[in-house]
C-alpha cells in the first residue's frame, strides 16, 4: 500500500470547491447584470446562472468516457482550463449573448471534472476512510459555496465585471492538482469486462438522488415567494433562511460515519423522516425560528443522503466503471434541479393552489410515504436474511 501525501487530501477536496462554484457564486452581481443589460430579457438574466448546469450533464458522461483513453489527472487539468476561460472571461466581453456562450463553456470544464472528484476518492481510500471523505467533500463544496457567494457579493459593490474573478480559485486548484494528484493510470476495462452494463440498482440510487435534489431545491427556488406570501419578510431573511440549508448540510456531511454508524441500514429512511418532517413544518408554522429549524432539517437530509447514496451506487459497480456511476447519478441531480419549480409549480398549477405551502405539504407526503415504503422493504430483506440462516 502506497503511502498517500499528506496534501492529496485537501487536493481532491479542492475539486469540490470548484464544481460547487458554476452556477450561484456571481448571483450576488446578477442585479447588476440586468442594469448593465437593459435590453436583455429577464429570461436571459436567469440563464447567466442556470446555462452552466445545461452543459454538465453530457461533459459529465464524456468524462467518465475519456478514462479510458487519458489518465484523470489530465482529464481535471483539461477541464480547469476550460473552466477558466469560461470563469474569467465574462468580465471581457461587450454582450449578453457573449457572456452565455462563456457561460456555457464554464459548465463544460465543470462537467469534466465533477464527476472525477469522487471517483478520486474511490481510487485512493476505502472503508471508513472512504466514508469521512465523501462527507467531507460534500461539507466541501457547501464551504465553498457560501465562501464564494460571499467574496462574490464583496466584489460586486466594485461593479458587475469584478465578481468573475472568483473563478480565480480554478487557477490556485488546477497548482495543486498539477503538484500533489498523482499521475495515476488510464482505466481500461478488462477484454471481458468491456461490455457489462451498469447494475439497474445505480439508476434506482440516480433517480433517488434526483428526486432528493427535486425537494431540497425548492427552498432555494421558493422560500422568498413563501415568506413573502406569509408576511414573515423579504429577500434579506430569504437569502438568511437559504445560508441555513447550508449549514445543516455541512454538520450531517461532517459526521456521516457516525449517522452510518448510529442508524446502520436505516440511515436513509431516518434522514428523510427529518427532510418529512421539515416540510411539514414549513406548511403549517407562521414561526421565522421554526421556518429556520425547519430548513437547517432539509440541509440536514440531504447532506448525509446524498454521500450514501453515491457510496452505495459505487459499490455496485466494478472499479473500471466507477466513473460512469458518478456521471450517472451527478446528470440525475442537476436534472432534479432543473425540474424542481417545473415539477412544484406544475403542481401547484393543476391543484389550483398558488401557495408555496401547498408545494412543501405535498412533499411532505410524498417523502413520508417513500419513508414508509423503504422501511418495509428493509424489513422484509431483513427478515429474508434471517430465515436463511
Amino acid at each position: 500500500m502506497f503511502t498517500i501525501h499528506k496534501m492529496l487530501k485537501p487536493t481532491i477536496l479542492s475539486i469540490s470547491m470548484a464544481t460547487v462554484m458554476a452556477g450561484a457564486a456571481i448571483s450576488p452581481a446578477l442585479g447588476l447584470i440586468a442594469k448593465a443589460f437593459p435590453d436583455a430579457s429577464p429570461t436571459m438574466i436567469k440563464l447567466i446562472l442556470t446555462a452552466p448546469s445545461i452543459m454538465i450533464i453530457p461533459f459529465s458522461f464524456l468524462s467518465s468516457y475519456l478514462t479510458s483513453k487519458l489518465t484523470k489527472r489530465t482529464i481535471i487539468m483539461i477541464g480547469l482550463f476550460i473552466y477558466l476561460i469560461g470563469g474569467i472571461g465574462p468580465q471581457f466581453v461587450p454582450t449578453i449573448e457573449s457572456l452565455l456562450v462563456l457561460r456555457l463553456i464554464l459548465g463544460a470544464g465543470v462537467g469534466l471534472v465533477m464527476p472525477l472528484s469522487m471517483t478520486l476518492i474511490n481510487d485512493y481510500f476505502a472503508g471508513k476512510e472512504r466514508t469521512k471523505m465523501m462527507g467531507y467533500n460534500s461539507a466541501f463544496s457547501n464551504l465553498g459555496g457560501i465562501l464564494t457567494m460571499l467574496l462574490a457579493g464583496w466584489l460586486a459593490t466594485f461593479g458587475w465585471r469584478v465578481p468573475f474573478n472568483v473563478y480565480f480559485l480554478g487557477l490556485v486548484i488546477f497548482v495543486m492538482i498539477f503538484f500533489f494528484l498523482p499521475k495515476g493510470e488510464i482505466q481500461k476495462p478488462k477484454t471481458h469486462e468491456q461490455k457489462a452494463k451498469l447494475p439497474f440498482a445505480v439508476y434506482g440510487y440516480a433517480i433517488a438522488m434526483g428526486g432528493i435534489m427535486l425537494a431540497y431545491y425548492s427552498i432555494a427556488t421558493n422560500i422568498a415567494l413563501y415568506l413573502e406570501q406569509s408576511a414573515l419578510g423579504g429577500a434579506a431573511l430569504a437569502g438568511t433562511v437559504v445560508s441555513f440549508t447550508t449549514v445543516g448540510g455541512m454538520i450531517t456531511s461532517l459526521l456521516l460515519v457516525q449517522i452510518e454508524l448510529t442508524f446502520k441500514k436505516f440511515a436513509i429512511p431516518v434522514m428523510l423522516f427529518g427532510m418529512g418532517v421539515a416540510f411539514l413544518l414549513l406548511t403549517f408554522t407562521h414561526s421565522v425560528p421554526l421556518v429556520i429549524v425547519g430548513v437547517c432539517l432539509v440541509g440536514f437530509g440531504q447532506g448525509a443522503l446524498f454521500p450514501i447514496l453515491v457510496l452505495k451506487a459505487l459499490d455496485r459497480v466494478p472499479f473500471h466503471q466507477a466513473d460512469q456511476a458518478i456521471a450517472i447519478t451527478s446528470s440525475f441531480t442537476f436534472l432534479g434541479q432543473f425540474l424542481s419549480p417545473v415539477v412544484l409549480d406544475g403542481i401547484g398549477t393543476v391543484a389550483n393552489q398558488a401557495n408555496i405551502r401547498f408545494q412543501y405539504g405535498i412533499l411532505s407526503v410524498s417523502i413520508m410515504v417513500i419513508v414508509l415504503v423503504s422501511t418495509f422493504m428493509i424489513l422484509r430483506t431483513h427478515k429474508k436474511v434471517a430465515s436463511l440462516h
